[in-house]
């Protein structure tokens, strides 16, 4: 027990950096013993862990460097796809020779041969491209090609990647791609089964709102 009489008593240079010394160490131990208690009950730590490691590991195999990412960038980085590693050539889609045809022209083209197009903004190539139909048509294989074709580096999600239990993560993942993609430029975002994604995130606005 303090008396007041000592708490009233000035106190000392030597005392005064004791005592901030003694809070100093005392707020790094509360700070480092929560933190340590966070990731202990976090279910997901594991599995962010090892994307991280994943992520460190595709972006060393591309040949990007000092890049910094956040945590969620890093947690979308574990889906990059080199485009040197894709086997896939146009020659391999059969039967889609329209879209083909349409995708060189107003994708691959107009990125390959930008000193052409630069004059026109109608003739620039488009931020997307939607791509429709059954499972199974070549709707992920075309993509790969355009990657493949056009070098650029390419980022494979599923609408699982995007989606999480806890309020606000998933619109952060959905931010961190496109922040990605911009860092990791030039670069293409596919996303499968992108409807999935917009009836998730429909109900989960609809569970949160009651």
């Amino acid at each position: 027990v303090v008396h007041f009489q000592l708490i009233s008593q000035p106190l000392g240079r030597n005392e005064v950096f004791g005592l901030l010394f003694r809070l100093t160490i005392f707020g790094a131990v509360t700070y480092f013993t929560i933190k340590w208690m966070v990731d202990a009950i976090d279910p997901t730590r594991k599995q962010k862990m090892e994307a991280q490691k994943q992520a460190e590991k595709l972006m060393k195999q591309i040949g990007v460097q000092n890049v910094k990412l956040s945590e969620y960038e890093m947690s979308i980085a574990a889906h990059l796809v080199d485009p040197l590693t894709m086997q896939i050539t146009w020659s391999d889609i059969a039967g889609l020779d329209e879209v083909i045809t349409e995708l060189k022209d107003t994708v691959i083209l107009p990125i390959q041969m930008r000193h052409l197009f630069k004059g026109s903004r109608l003739l620039q190539p488009p931020k997307g491209v939607l791509l429709y139909g059954p499972p199974g048509c070549g709707k992920t294989l075309i993509a790969k090609a355009t990657a493949k074709d056009a070098g650029f580096r390419f980022i494979n999600l599923q609408p699982s990647t995007l989606t999480d239990k806890w309020y606000g993560e998933s619109q952060k993942l959905a931010s961190a791609v496109f922040s990605l993609a911009v860092k990791l430029q030039p670069s293409i975002i596919f996303i499968d089964e992108i409807g999935k994604c917009l009836f998730y995130h429909y109900l989960s606005q609809m569970l949160y709102s009651t």
